[in-house]
């Protein structure tokens, strides 16, 4: 006996890249409506197709270091379930509410709670900060903070789409808790290198070195 599914599995064809239908600068949601490609719809889960790449390269990245350890192979495997989480989001942004099926691929509150189960336990290792940190030391760290600098895009889209149309529940709360989990996963990135996190020193600017 199979065991049943939550969500629907894709029932796609792709035979052709290219189609011509998108060349007078529309497209089509999953229903069938045709809307324009700068439509706020389309711009968010544009965005989150953005990120989901942005992910990938992270998770990339960890995958071509021959010496990662199983803490870093262990993030990498979270890399690629948000993947997954991504893909099940952008296509209920796809879906205007009317069309949206019981079993549809969404995200949920349980992978919500996923992702602030996993903030936890990085934080547990983490020293508390005493300044804002800087994007680098290493290739990962700034692969994840330019992920999070796009999850956070996305958010924001996601909320002015809310403000004039329906959206699911809990969409929001994922980027935003996704966008937090970014920047722990960073942090954590650095700890798990060995790496020190470049840390805001204001008076590094140029203007403060002139009048130092």
């Amino acid at each position: 006996m199979s065991e049943e599914k939550t969500f629907n599995d894709p029932k796609l064809a792709i035979n052709r890249v290219y189609t011509r239908k998108g060349d007078g600068g529309g497209t089509r949601l999953v229903g069938g409506q045709k809307v324009s490609k700068g439509d706020l719809r389309i711009e968010s889960y544009g965005t989150i197709d953005e990120l989901n790449a942005f992910i990938g390269a992270a998770r990339q990245t960890i995958i071509d270091r021959h010496d990662a350890n199983e803490g870093l192979q262990g993030l990498g495997q979270e890399l690629l379930r948000v993947q997954h989480e991504l893909f099940n989001l952008g296509s209920v942004l796809a879906t205007l509410p009317e069309d949206v099926v019981e079993q549809m691929p969404r995200v949920t509150q349980v992978d919500v709670d996923a992702l602030e189960a996993s903030i936890d336990r990085c934080n547990e290792d983490l020293a508390q900060l005493r300044s804002f940190v800087l994007p680098g030391g290493s290739r990962l760290n700034a692969d994840l903070h330019i992920a999070r600098t796009v999850c956070r895009r996305a958010e924001r889209l996601i909320v002015r789409l809310s403000e004039v149309a329906e959206v699911e529940s809990d969409a929001i709360a994922y980027v935003n808790r996704l966008s937090d989990a970014l920047f722990v996963w960073s942090r954590w990135a650095s700890y798990a290198e060995g790496v020190e996190e470049v840390l805001w020193q204001p008076n590094m600017a140029s203007t403060a070195k002139k009048n130092a």
